[in-house]
């Protein structure tokens, strides 16, 4: 008699696996194309709200369907892991501000090895699987995966949002050759509730469930390239040097916010208090020490250096004697 689990039995302990390896949850939903989001994502594009992401437009049908991506694919496993550690920003002008989930180790690399655990669990549990981990690295639609198998669903400022752990969290799949039962999607509850947007200084979010690259702040300090921002926009970016959070900390489902149990997030000493003057005079070897194994990274001394002269400039416009 074999003792193989059956799907239903392999499925309910993968999830407990992952709850173990660390994630707060975990879902799985069926490999199939994404029919729906096909095409909102083929018309976000021809509007041009990624801006100069043109590596969105490559790899279109890997993008919505991840039996492109993985040969056999049959199950998508979505997992998220909280990065939100209870520390407060300052509210001081002259401090640089990076964005939250920047404040510790990069999660690429956190979560992969978490992932690539849970991968190997499968295989050894499921009489064999394969597939490949996936961290924000490759063609794939993380968070519709995730709002697929019931982790949440996609708020009004197009991030991922939990009943049970709001929305400071991190996103990672497994694309697998094995069948395993689905989820169910949960229900949309931002209701008529528009923080998000009315909190935006930039208008980012240019309708619900719509965020236009071209005016985002996390997308203009992190993935644009070029020593200058549009001013327009960069007049209204403070004293975000790195990413942007504000969309996330007026939203209320983050009263339900779960503490990360992941001291890889910690916020590295600094990077709540550095003032803007210092972080204009890194050399390229402190930047270089300072944020490895850091999202940070991403940018690059020249970004980060652009990024801190429009919040000096931003924050000198604040001072009490500026005219």
């Amino acid at each position: 008699m074999s003792d193989r689990l059956s799907t239903s039995e392999l499925s309910k302990a993968l999830k407990n696996a992952a709850v173990k390896l660390g994630f707060e949850a975990c879902g799985i939903s069926t490999a199939t194309e994404l029919t729906n989001e096909k095409s909102r994502l083929q018309e976000w594009l021809n509007r041009g709200n990624h801006a100069s992401m043109g590596w969105m437009e490559n790899h279109f049908e890997k993008r919505v369907d991840p039996r492109n991506l993985v040969e056999g694919a049959k199950s998508v496993v979505s997992v998220i892991q909280s990065y939100y550690h209870p520390f407060e920003p300052t509210d001081n002008p002259s401090i640089g501000r990076v964005s939250r989930y920047a404040w510790g180790d990069d999660y690429h690399l956190v979560m992969k090895k978490k992932l690539f655990a849970l991968l190997e669990w499968l295989n050894e549990n499921a009489g064999g699987a394969n597939g490949r981990v996936f961290v924000d690295s490759a063609p794939m639609m993380d968070k519709v995966w995730a709002a697929k198998a019931g982790l949440g669903w996609i708020g009004k400022h197009t991030n991922l949002i939990s009943e049970q752990h709001g929305s400071w969290f991190f996103i990672g799949e497994l694309v697998v050759d094995v069948e395993l039962d689905p989820d169910q999607p949960v229900l949309d509850h931002c209701g008529s509730c528009t923080r998000c947007l009315d909190a935006c200084p930039t208008n980012a979010i240019t309708e619900p469930y719509v965020v236009d690259a071209n005016l985002c702040i996390s997308y203009l300090t992190i993935e644009h390239r070029g020593p200058d921002l549009p001013q327009d926009v960069a007049d209204k970016h403070g004293n975000w040097i790195f990413g942007c959070d504000i969309c996330q900390e007026v939203c209320p489902w983050n009263k339900f916010k779960t503490e990360s149990q992941e001291s890889r997030y910690l916020p590295r000493e600094g990077v709540l208090d550095t003032d803007l003057q210092t972080w204009s005079e890194l050399s390229q070897e402190e930047f270089s020490e300072y944020f490895r194994q850091s999202a940070v990274k991403r940018t690059k001394l020249d970004g980060l250096t652009r990024n801190v002269h429009y919040a000096q400039m931003n924050a000198r416009s604040k001072a009490p004697d500026a005219t």
